[in-house]
Parts: structure tokens; sequence; C-alpha cells
């Protein structure tokens, strides 16, 4: 069992490390934990990180890669022999319609899915190489994820939600509390950490999610559709947020969107169609 929460009532809830975290959570990594603290919502700055991207060589790496769907005759090719170099520190666009390729190019980047063929580096590790155990370790390690329906757990609370990573890490639980206060205070929400998803608004419940992509220090943060669900005021509110806290950070980030918005905000902007990755127009 994990450790209780306190609930919204003030008695001691606790809930299996399955329901906190889904089916991988005991599985535990024998590599040293997380140091501590670091600057910002929780890493160290890079160079680059108030400024343009890095030129030291790439982040993230992809190789010919290619991903298919089904077999024969109802087989649908979602990314074909793509290949991309994102230097660190970079913030990346990529736009593309509906069905384009866009989320399988991000979930093979991550982890969360396999490429048939190809080669994926992250961070210098080659991430189609990797076991189940090892490809969680870079999940929760290495890799930040933003979703379109920002992926909160109901029945925590937004500090509970934004602990997650640090307590897959083993953070001290002081330690934790600290990290996450910064961390909502980065988005503003330093005044709501108690409230639940169903408390906040979609604009708010974004900012959880982002406070929670960005406490655990990751080198790549992979943003799905992150405004896709919300009105336009709050969109450009959620799309300016995440550009600061990318340059504040340094982290290397990929985006996937439609709003020009945040396009604009990005380094450079790369189109998917059918699968395949380009340049944009």
């Amino acid at each position: 069992m994990s450790e209780g929460y306190r609930g919204r009532y003030g008695r001691e809830e606790s809930y299996s490390d399955d329901v906190i975290f889904g089916a991988d959570a005991s599985r535990k990594d024998p590599r040293p934990q997380d140091p501590g603290p670091q600057e910002g919502p929780g890493r160290h700055t890079r160079p680059g990180a108030r400024g343009s991207a890095v030129s030291s060589g790439p982040f993230v790496e992809v190789e010919t890669v290619t991903k298919t769907y089904g077999s024969g005759e109802t087989a649908v090719t979602a990314l074909h022999e793509v290949s991309l170099s994102v230097p660190p520190g970079e913030f990346l666009a990529i736009q593309g319609r509906s069905g384009s390729g866009k989320t399988t190019l991000l979930n093979v980047l991550g982890g969360l899915d396999r490429a048939d063929s190809g080669r994926i580096r992250v961070g210098g590790a080659d991430v189609t190489a990797m076991s189940d155990d090892e490809l969680l370790a870079l999940r929760r390690d290495q890799v930040a994820y933003i979703f379109q329906g920002f992926g909160l757990l109901p029945i925590l609370t937004a500090a509970e939600n934004v602990g997650i990573p640090l307590r897959l890490k083993g953070i001290d639980p002081t330690d934790r509390e600290e990290r996450v206060r910064a961390a909502l205070a980065h988005v503003g929400l330093e005044q709501h950490p108690n409230q639940t998803p169903a408390e906040l608004s979609g604009g708010q419940q974004q900012r959880v999610a982002i406070a929670r992509a960005l406490v655990g220090g990751p080198g790549l943060l992979l943003a799905d559709e992150p405004t896709g669900q919300l009105d336009s005021a709050t969109a450009r509110e959620i799309m300016d947020l995440i550009g600061r806290l990318v340059r504040e950070t340094g982290m290397t980030a990929i985006v996937t969107t439609h709003d020009p918005i945040l396009l604009s905000l990005a380094d450079r902007v790369l189109e998917i169609t059918d699968g395949r990755l380009g340049e944009s127009p």
C-alpha cells in the first residue's frame, strides 16, 4: 500500500499503488534516486534556457522509424520512416491533421509504444532497445507528458496529483511537499493545492498537469494538443505558460498543436502528413 493521503475532510485515506500510479508503480529501478530540489520547478537551468536552443548535439534522435497498426488489408502505417533530430533545449512544435501520426510519434518517443523499425535515442539512450523495466525508468526519470485531456486522478487533490512523479522517485516527504508547493506556484495555483480536479476549471486542471510534468525535472517534455479542450482565452494563457516554463527550465520540448499562437512560440515547426514528417510550409 502507498502511504496515506489526508483527504479533504481531514481523515487519512490509503489507496493501493496500482490505483494511484498504475500497475507499474510497484516496479522500482535500483539506480540512485533523485538528488533533491533543484532550480525552478524541478531542475537545474541548462545553458540556453532563456534564449534559443543549444546546439551541442541532439537530445532526441529519430532514425527512419516506422509504426504500423493491424496487418494485411486492414494495416495502417501511422509513421513512415520518420527521421528527426532535436538539440537540447529546443522547443519543437509539430502540426498536422487528426490521424496524421502526431500522437503515435510522441508515444514512441516517450516509450509508451514501440516502433516496428528504426531507432530512437533520448538523452543518448537507445529507447528502441530498452526492456519494459528500462522504459518504465525512462518515463519516470527522463520524460514528462502533458495530455489534451489533462490525465489527472480524480480522487486526488491538485497537490497530490503534482506529487505523483516525486513519489515514484522515492523523494523524501518533506522535500516532496516543498517541490510540489514550488511547482504549483510556478503555474499560478499556489492557492488551490487542496482542490480536486472536479473543483477546478479546465485551465486550472491543465496547469496542474503542467506542474506535474515539470516537478520531477525531466529532460524531455512531450505535450499532445495541450490546449485542445480549452477556450481561446484560456488556451492563450496555457500556451504562454508552457512557452515560459520551457525557456526557464531549459528542457527539450516537443509539442503537437494546431494553434498558430503556440506554433509561434516554438523554435522550429515541422508538419506531419500521413505519417511522413517534413518542414512546415
